[in-house]
């Protein structure tokens, strides 16, 4: 992983978690963020080594270097705060409890199969994202 990227685990047959990742990667005008699906090969290492249990965590998770993760609404929190402008404005959400925060946050991850679909295999980047995606 490179030194000061941040990295974005997701659900790679997601189609929800495939339209968000394309909505940052639309955003990342600093080019901060690296992705890679939870069912790759570097996502199983990366959540094995920081005993993530994926039966409670299993749509999102943001590793920053020298800091641990974070998962659920904070990571969506902060991912979208390193858009800047308005969008730092989103830190006026983490005042709502975080139990509020996750418990829709879950609500969505729960349904977004129903909702939004899945594929049958993870996303391939095209050429020019791929060296934007590890795994």
């Amino acid at each position: 992983m490179e030194k000061n990227k941040k990295l974005i685990l997701f659900d790679g047959v997601c189609n929800l978690c495939n339209g968000a990742i394309q909505f940052v990667i639309k955003r990342d005008k600093s080019d901060t963020f690296r992705y890679a699906a939870l069912q790759s090969e570097i996502g199983e290492k990366l959540i094995k080594e920081r005993g993530i249990d994926t039966t409670k965590i299993d749509s999102i998770i943001l590793i920053e270097p020298g800091v641990a993760y974070y998962t659920k609404s904070d990571a969506a929190l902060r991912i979208g705060q390193n858009f800047g402008g308005f969008w730092k404005g989103l830190a006026i959400l983490t005042w709502i409890p975080r139990p509020i925060r996750d418990g829709v946050y879950d609500f969505i991850a729960k349904n977004r199969y129903r909702w939004f679909g899945r594929k049958d295999a993870c996303m391939i980047p095209t050429p020019e994202l791929q060296a934007k995606f590890l795994g």
